[in-house]
């Protein structure tokens, strides 16, 4: 089996349950799996290949909890520049019924470059239009040729304009389609093995777009099959006002309702739940995924994501989709949780070392991962390395290493290992063709807008 040795850290960061740190830190891969670590002279001197660390800080890999990769195409369109969540859905919804299996593939790869150059090194993606014969599996060859851990959402909606919902019909899909095609989707592709790179999530959209039923079915089928539910809830007031004129329940209370709840279910955004909500999302140790930057850019609200953390709930960060964030660095993220914290008046709300714990440990639990999130040996070998004589981290890295990475302007990575193989070296993105994926990638988000695509 081969072995990657990386020595001579400046810090390295184990985000263990003690907060392990080494000055002059070294990592010993076998193969996929971290297999010692610790200061530099006390690890073996030679491998089958060797990385100098020197003048870096190493750190696990960061992971992405919530994401539509295929909103890269339409970044920054001007008719949603100025919405609130409904609004920009409307937007959006007539132009992504255009999408093609070709955009759904390039769409992944240039979300997950971004991703990865900033310290991403498993992400989970929620896509929950499938039109023009795009399908989960497009994605997951992509995701394949980028080397990145996935965790794959076959993502749905089927309750359209005329029946409620707020997706035009015409990008919908009928409930029975979907079932079993999620069934599929599990059976070819799921692993559930320690290091797997591939795992599939179910991921009814949000409550304005899926049936009750089709929760409920979701949840069953993903639960009969070991697999984890995802979904998005109590982002906005729009949403809570919906809930109560439809069900006459909060968004929370319907999907306690409904069986999502748990340590096998999270939730994107729960901006807005109430206090005894709280405290039962936390003894249910149901998951949630923080999107602070596209909860600012709609106008949704701030995440209590300290009450929730505290009460018990698993929260993870996640950089949502690239239209309504306009960029997927997950580094830039926590220092975005860490920043809306304190907006509401404590300057110690959220700690830069909490800001990272959130990008790691919590977006490994969220997941449902305990072999992610921390180095030890026996870990999956997933971490990255930031060097810290940049002009980013000038002034700062000399102070707190490791806090400049949330303080000072986000960098990119200099160094991303995932699963023992090197994807990023001296901050350029290995074995892909960035020039040529951004070039084909701006081509089909024309297209797209105009029409043109499908």
């Amino acid at each position: 089996m081969p072995s990657l040795l990386i020595q001579h850290a400046t810090l390295l960061v184990s985000m263990d349950d003690n907060d392990t740190q080494w000055t002059d830190g070294a990592i010993y891969v076998i193969d996929n799996v971290i297999s010692q670590i610790g200061p530099a002279q006390q690890l073996p001197q030679d491998a089958d290949y060797t990385l100098n660390a020197q003048g870096m800080v190493i750190l696990p890999g960061l992971v992405n909890t919530h994401h539509h990769f295929y909103q890269t195409l339409t970044r920054n369109l001007p008719a949603a520049q100025d919405a609130n969540l409904f609004n920009w859905l409307r937007a959006h919804y007539p132009i992504w019924a255009g999408l093609t299996p070709e955009a759904i593939s390039v769409s992944t790869k240039i979300a997950l470059a971004e991703l990865m150059l900033s310290g991403c090194t498993t992400s989970s993606d929620h896509t929950y239009m499938w039109p023009n014969g795009a399908r989960l599996d497009d994605q997951i060859a992509a995701a394949g040729e980028m080397g990145a851990r996935f965790h794959a959402a076959r993502g749905s909606m089927s309750v359209g304009e005329s029946k409620g919902g707020l997706p035009p019909d015409s990008v919908v899909e009928g409930e029975d389609a979907i079932l079993r095609d999620s069934q599929r989707v599990i059976e070819s592709y799921h692993d559930a093995s320690r290091y797997a790179m591939l795992r599939i999530v179910l991921a009814p959209c949000s409550p304005f777009s899926v049936s009750p039923s089709l929760m409920r079915e979701s949840i069953n089928l993903a639960r009969a099959c070991g697999v984890h539910s995802h979904t998005h809830l109590a982002e906005t007031v729009d949403e809570a006002t919906y809930c109560a004129a439809e069900f006459g329940r909060t968004p929370v209370e319907l999907a306690e309702d409904l069986g999502w709840v748990g340590p096998d279910v999270w939730h994107a955004h729960m901006v807005h739940p109430g206090a005894g909500e709280i405290t039962r999302l936390g003894r249910t140790q149901t998951g949630v995924a923080h999107c602070p930057s596209s909860n600012m850019r709609l106008a949704s609200g701030i995440a209590p994501i300290r009450r929730l953390w505290e009460a018990g709930a698993r929260v993870g960060l996640g950089v949502d989709g690239s239209a309504s964030n306009d960029g997927s660095h997950l580094l830039e993220e926590a220092r975005q949780a860490l920043l809306l914290q304190r907006v509401t008046g404590n300057p110690a709300a959220l700690t830069a070392h909490e800001a990272l714990w959130l990008a790691t440990r919590g977006g490994a639990a969220t997941l449902g991962r305990d072999d992610i999130g921390y180095l030890a040996p026996g870990m999956a070998a997933d971490f990255i390395g930031y060097r810290l004589d940049t002009l980013d981290l000038a002034g700062g890295a000399v102070h707190d290493p490791l806090a400049s990475l949330v303080f000072c302007h986000p960098p990119k990575v200099d160094l991303s290992v995932i699963n023992g193989r090197i994807r990023v070296r001296h901050g350029q993105l290995l074995d892909v063709d960035l020039p040529v994926l951004i070039e084909r990638h701006n081509e089909i988000a024309v297209a797209l807008v105009r029409g043109e695509l499908a």
